[in-house]
């Protein structure tokens, strides 16, 4: 058993050229900028309030201040002294009271666009993955979208060089429009360039690029190095760097061998494709499970959005592409880098800041480990094992922070339970969604697939990222227990719904599909039978 486990090993190292890790290594990149662009917004938020307050002429202020005099009862002369006596925020030209209201509105307004607006731009861009996808290749469409990404970099870069709050939201509405293309198009090439025998493996760096971007986004977003009054353009702008890196290293990079056979039928064109990603194993394999799916594709047309969904052939796969994309969002994963800091504070940490990065670097290495576990232990078994051990860990959390006033120690008990959490997402419910859709459909079907699943994906953060608040306020530290529920209907569905992958092909992943619509049927004609006998 451990002579054949080391051959199946070496035969996927063989697999594993430098042109494929290269092809991946690139497309990947696109999530890492996805990743640095949701971390990036973050650290710098007080300096970036101060800064729309000085170019808007409205107050700043720290919101927990409410002294709005000196200490012998005097008003202080508008423009010229501390606000609240909070240094570098400063009172309103005129009608204090009215003005502070109205300027601390606008500033939470110009906040939240500039933070939601981009999720709004990844919603917007979603949809035209399979046609953009289809339309350039992939890797062309790589390209071209990085044009957006550079743009968008470059206007919150030079943000300080004109109405900065205008140039930011801006910019990252452009960026959002080039995450949610690449958040589709990513996927889409790297399941079409992977082995079989690797694909899971492979499919986990869309995750590992992602928290590698939010951890490097958290670190350089410290006060000392660029999360300053000085340098927190180029903070905001840097991801840039990565679209350029990207935009030359795809010039390096062959097109899909899928694309090309399937979609533009150049067969020696997808052979020396193939040849390039595979080293000289033999391409034949390859290309005689292409054309099976070919003719299966022909046979079926081109899957239009609105097919997939009035389809019964469909309608299942759809179902569990966006169950796994609402439970990664649905998680409470962003809730928990909301409250972490606020723990590790309560916790008697002095620098929590440096805690919550210290749960970044667990981020990243529970998904270094889950690229290893994913094709040991499958997608179903990794899925179903995360999202229990969150919902453990989400019910700690609650215990924790609802006993926090009462035992001092709960706080340790809520900390250990971030930690528990986080890893438990990054073994199944952060990894695998990324890439589980591509595997689910063939060629037809899959542009339309992935591009449905990237809507609800964003459109779902988008939920997160406004609702959230309102509800943390609302339910206090009982917010855990919504999250709880949530990942038990998540469990429910995955264990009874989501098929494994694992090893299969795109063909034999949809005769489990067939295979259980069959079953369904025929347990709801036996029930029928027996309702009418027993009538």
């Amino acid at each position: 058993s451990t002579e054949t486990n080391y051959k199946i090993s070496l035969l996927q190292l063989i697999h594993l050229t430098g042109t494929l890790v290269l092809s991946v290594f690139t497309a990947v990149l696109g999530f890492f900028q996805y990743g640095y662009s949701l971390g990036v917004i973050n650290a710098p938020q007080k300096v970036i309030e101060a800064h729309y307050g000085r170019v808007l002429g409205i107050v700043r202020l720290d919101r927990h201040a409410t002294n709005t005099s000196r200490e012998d009862g005097t008003i202080p002369v508008p423009g010229t002294e501390p606000w609240g006596g909070t240094e570098g925020t400063f009172a309103p030209p005129a009608n204090i009271n009215d003005d502070l209201a109205t300027s601390l509105h606008m500033l939470t307004m110009y906040w939240s666009l500039s933070v939601s607006v981009f999720a709004v731009g990844g919603m917007v861009s979603s949809f035209t993955v399979g046609w953009i996808g289809d339309r350039l290749g992939r890797v062309k469409a790589m390209l071209v979208v990085n044009v957006l990404s550079i743009a968008g970099n470059l206007l919150m870069g030079l943000a300080k060089f004109g109405p900065s709050h205008i140039l930011i939201i801006a910019g990252r509405a452009v960026t959002g429009l080039y995450c949610g293309l690449s958040s589709g198009l990513v996927p889409m090439y790297v399941s079409e360039v992977s082995p079989t025998a690797l694909r899971g493996a492979l499919g986990t760096l869309h995750q590992l690029a992602i928290v590698t971007g939010i951890l490097i986004s958290q670190v350089l977003g410290l006060e000392f190095l660029l999360g300053n009054d000085k340098l927190w353009p180029l903070l905001l702008g840097l991801s840039g760097v990565a679209a350029l890196l990207q935009f030359f290293l795809l010039l390096l990079c062959p097109e899909s061998p899928r694309y090309l056979y399937i979609k533009l039928g150049k067969v020696e064109e997808a052979k020396k494709s193939l040849k390039r990603l595979r080293g000289n194993c033999d391409p034949m394999k390859e290309i005689a499970e292409m054309e099976k799916e070919k003719q299966e594709a022909a046979s079926e047309k081109k899957v239009s959005i609105r097919q997939l969904f009035t389809s019964s052939k469909y309608r299942q796969a759809v179902l569990v592409a966006l169950m796994v994309q609402i439970s990664q969002q649905f998680s409470g994963i962003n809730a928990i880098f909301y409250y972490s800091t606020n723990i590790f504070e309560r916790a008697g940490v002095d620098q929590p800041v440096y805690a919550t990065i210290g749960v970044g670097v667990v981020n990243t290495v529970f998904t270094v480990i889950s690229v290893f576990l994913v094709e040991k232990a499958g997608r179903r078994s990794l899925f179903l094992a995360g999202l229990m051990g969150m919902l453990i860990s989400a019910v700690a959390m609650t215990v924790g922070l609802v006993l926090l006033s009462q035992f001092a120690w709960m706080s340790y008990v809520s900390m250990v339970a971030i930690f528990l959490f986080v890893i438990f997402f990054e073994v199944g419910p952060g990894p695998i969604p990324w890439f589980i859709v591509a595997e689910l459909f063939s060629q037809g079907p899959r542009p339309a697939a992935i591009a449905v699943a990237g809507f609800c994906n964003w459109a779902c953060n988008f939920i997160v990222g406004m609702c959230f608040q309102y509800i943390a306020d609302l339910c206090g530290p009982y917010v855990f227990a919504i999250f709880a529920a949530l990942l038990l209907v998540f469990f429910l569905f995955a264990y009874f719904k989501v098929p494994e992958t694992k090893g299969k092909s795109f063909e034999e992943i949809a005769a489990v599909f067939r295979r259980k619509k069959l079953s369904a049927k025929a347990m709801t004609e036996l029930q029928d039978l027996r309702g009418s006998e027993e009538a």
